[in-house]
C-alpha cells in the first residue's frame, strides 16, 4: 500500500551546519508516529521540511503519492497537512470560534458545514466554553488547546503535533492524550513531537529518535524507549551506570 507520507534521502543545511541529515522514512495511512530526542536535535526542523515551511537542501517529500518537496505550507495544509505549534500564534483579536472558521475556511477542510464542524471540534478539544471569548484572553493551556483546534478545522489526513502536551498539569495531560486518542481513532494520521514520554506513548504505535539531525533508532516504542543508546542520548543514562 502507498504510504500517505514518505521522505527520501532529506537534508537540510544552513551553510556548513546540516540540521537534517538524510532523513528517510514512510509513514503508513492511519498511523501514529512519535518522535523524540534532545534539545536541538532537529525535530522542529523536520516539522518545518514536512509541513512546508522550509524547503530541504536535496531529498524529497511525497504526501499521497505527490511529490511536494517544492510547495509551500499553504499548498501542503490544502492538501491535508495540518500542524500546531510549540509556541501558539492565535488571531488574538477574533474570537475563539472565528480562529477555527478561518482555518476551515482556507485550509481548504472540506467540511460540508464548517460552522457546525467548528463547534465540534471546539466541543472535543474542551474549548466549547470559550467560543466566543477573545483568543488574546486565553491562558497559555488554552491556547495549546486552541491551536490543536484549528488544525483539526483544516480537516488533515496527517496531524503534526509539536510539543502539544508542554506546560499541561498530569490531569490536563491525561485529557489531551484521551482527546488525540480519539482523533487519532478517527482514522486521522499522526505525527507527534514530544518530551512528556509517557503521553505521546499513550499514542503512538511506532517512534523515532533524531540526534544531531540523523534518525539513529526506529521501531516498537517501548522496545526503542529500552534500547541503551536511546537511553543514554535522551535520558543521559550511559551505558556504562546501567551495567553498574
Amino acid at each position: 500500500m502507498q504510504p500517505l507520507l514518505s521522505l527520501n534521502g532529506v537534508n537540510k543545511q544552513f551553510g556548513a551546519l546540516t540540521v537534517s541529515d538524510n532523513i528517510t522514512f514512510d509513514l503508513p495511512k492511519g498511523q501514529a508516529l512519535g518522535i523524540i530526542g534532545p534539545n536541538g536535535a532537529g525535530k522542529s526542523t523536520l516539522f518545518n521540511l514536512i509541513g512546508g515551511a522550509l524547503p530541504p537542501s536535496s531529498g524529497t517529500v511525497s504526501f499521497k503519492g505527490a511529490d511536494v518537496t517544492q510547495q509551500p505550507a499553504s499548498v501542503r495544509c490544502r492538501a491535508g497537512i495540518a500542524r500546531s505549534f510549540q509556541i501558539p500564534h492565535p488571531f488574538v483579536g477574533m474570537s475563539v470560534y472565528e480562529n477555527l472558521l478561518v482555518a476551515s475556511s482556507f485550509g481548504g477542510s472540506g467540511h460540508r458545514n464548517p460552522k457546525e464542524a467548528c463547534r465540534e471540534i471546539l466541543d472535543r478539544t474542551g474549548l466549547l466554553h470559550k467560543a466566543n471569548r477573545p483568543a488574546g484572553s486565553l491562558t497559555l493551556l488554552e491556547r495549546k488547546r486552541l491551536e490543536l483546534s484549528r488544525a483539526l478545522a483544516t480537516g488533515p489526513e496527517l496531524l503534526l503535533l509539536d510539543e502539544i502536551a508542554g506546560g499541561l498539569t498530569e490531569a490536563e495531560c491525561h485529557e489531551l492524550v484521551e482527546t488525540i486518542q480519539g482523533i487519532h481513532a478517527s482514522g486521522v494520521s499522526i505525527i507527534w513531537i514530544e518530551h512528556i514520554v509517557h503521553a505521546l506513548l499513550a499514542v503512538v504505535e511506532r517512534l523515532i529518535v533524531i540526534d544531531f539531525g540523523k534518525i539513529v533508532a526506529e521501531g516498537e516504542p517501548r522496545a526503542v524507549m529500552s534500547d541503551p543508546f536511546v537511553q543514554e542520548i535522551y535520558m543521559g543514562i550511559s551505558v556504562d551506570d546501567q551495567a553498574a
